[in-house]
């Protein structure tokens, strides 16, 4: 971890070029790479020497992208996926096996809801969901014997919960189990979640870090902090022997670098799942923008949200930096320069009159997505948490009227136009 400030960082870590060397990071476009030695070859598939032989498992343009991030966030290690979903799959799979369970915070993207309520069970791993604004005692009752992990989102996507970070790290570790966090929509840039507690960030790069739309990716970043040692009978595949690697055993191989290590070199050996080489350049673009562009996503989005609050036509808005609202505190505590440029409300017309409003909008633009530099609506219920039933879409806060927006970083007086002239 570099002595640089954030917004040096942004710029500046992951790649240092030597004399002659390319100034920008280059795009290593190869999926292997050369040896003139047998034995050498056959040690980097041992995982006894580092270096680069097959891009499935590591490249250098995605290394140095992985190592920025990892900086931005204060960790010892990193990796980068194909998607964010990818990341949260990788992250939870990474420590678990059939028969294992997890607790998760019920305010969840939905994609990432349905990945951990359906598709992972068919793997023979259950998740138990609580509402984040449950009790200490009602998160501690949602352990069992055999709870590997907890995970939650910072902000959740769309319902813009901000989750109380040290309560969850704190039922997280009196049960001996790493605490997950998918920190999207705060970024490093407005939170640090391993400051207050969390043991492994997730990021879907795709939003915020690459901030244009361009390219789909993940990023997982391990604190270093979570003993696994201490609980070595709970994670037999980071504490005992892997005989796909000659009998190596990660933590005792790669300590604080265990995790990340054994992801790469197990899962995404055998699932895949990478970030292209091309995509991490322009991640890595996207990134030397972040410091200045998250400001702006925020002080737009605060804006438009009061104009909101005072709109006869508005039912409701949702803006965690907005004083009123019923997360101010907790974004206070833990974002206090700013949450995201996502805010959510609904109008007093109900689900059609969302539908229709979103409709006759001309500027901002109905898309599956969010976070970036154009300002952009979705209606989850119709769109990204189609998928769910009413119970489901209830227990992860989003509201069949519910708008997401996504607000962008252009002239707010743009923006706001829109928004009038749309419920006018």
């Amino acid at each position: 971890m570099s002595n640089y400030k954030t917004e040096t960082k942004c710029i500046q870590s992951g790649y240092e070029p030597g004399n002659g060397e390319a100034r920008v990071l280059p795009i290593y476009q190869s999926t292997t790479f050369r040896y003139t030695s047998s034995e050498q070859m056959g040690r980097l598939f041992d995982l006894e020497e580092s270096g680069y032989f097959y891009t499935r498992l590591q490249n250098p343009t995605n290394d140095a992208v992985a190592a920025k991030i990892c900086d931005l966030e204060g960790g010892v290690a990193a990796m980068l996926t194909s998607s964010g979903q990818a990341a949260n799959f990788y992250a939870i799979m990474n420590i678990v096996e059939a028969g294992d369970h997890i607790v998760c915070a019920s305010a969840l993207y939905g994609g990432t809801y349905n990945l951990y309520a359906h598709t992972i069970k068919k793997m023979g791993v259950e998740a138990t969901f609580v509402d984040p604004e449950c009790t200490q005692e009602e998160l501690d009752a949602a352990f069992q014997e055999n709870t590997k992990a907890v995970f939650g989102e910072t902000i959740a996507n769309p319902a813009l919960v901000v989750l109380d970070l040290e309560k969850f790290a704190n039922a997280a570790h009196a049960h001996g189990v790493p605490f997950i966090v998918d920190n999207t929509f705060a970024t490093p840039i407005n939170c640090r979640p391993f400051e207050w507690g969390a043991d492994i960030v997730t990021h879907s790069t795709t939003k915020y870090m690459d901030g244009h739309a361009a390219c789909v990716g993940g990023a997982i970043v391990d604190s270093g902090n979570f003993d696994w040692e201490v609980h070595k009978e709970k994670f037999p595949g980071l504490t005992t022997p892997d005989e796909t690697y000659h009998g190596i055993v990660y933590t005792e191989k790669f300590g604080k670098g265990a995790y990340i290590t054994k992801a790469t070199a197990q899962l995404m050996r055998d699932l895949g799942s990478i970030q292209s080489p091309q995509n991490a350049f322009l991640l890595n673009i996207g990134l030397e923008t972040l410091h200045l562009r998250v400001p702006r996503h925020c002080e737009n989005a605060v804006k438009v949200a009061e104009y909101l609050k005072n709109h006869e036509k508005v039912a409701w808005v949702r803006c965690p930096s907005l004083p009123g609202d019923k997360y101010y505190d907790l974004a206070q505590k833990y974002m206090p320069n700013g949450t995201c440029g996502v805010i959510t409300f609904g109008l007093k017309g109900g689900r059609d009159a969302a539908v229709e409003m979103m409709d006759r909008l001309k500027m901002v633009a109905i898309v599956t997505h969010v976070a970036d530099a154009r300002s952009c609506v979705l209606h989850p219920a119709s769109h990204t948490h189609r998928q769910m039933n009413d119970k489901e879409l209830v227990e992860a806060g989003v509201q069949p009227d519910l708008i997401r927006f996504s607000v962008g970083i252009e002239n707010i007086e743009d923006i706001i136009a829109d928004v009038e002239q749309a419920l006018r």
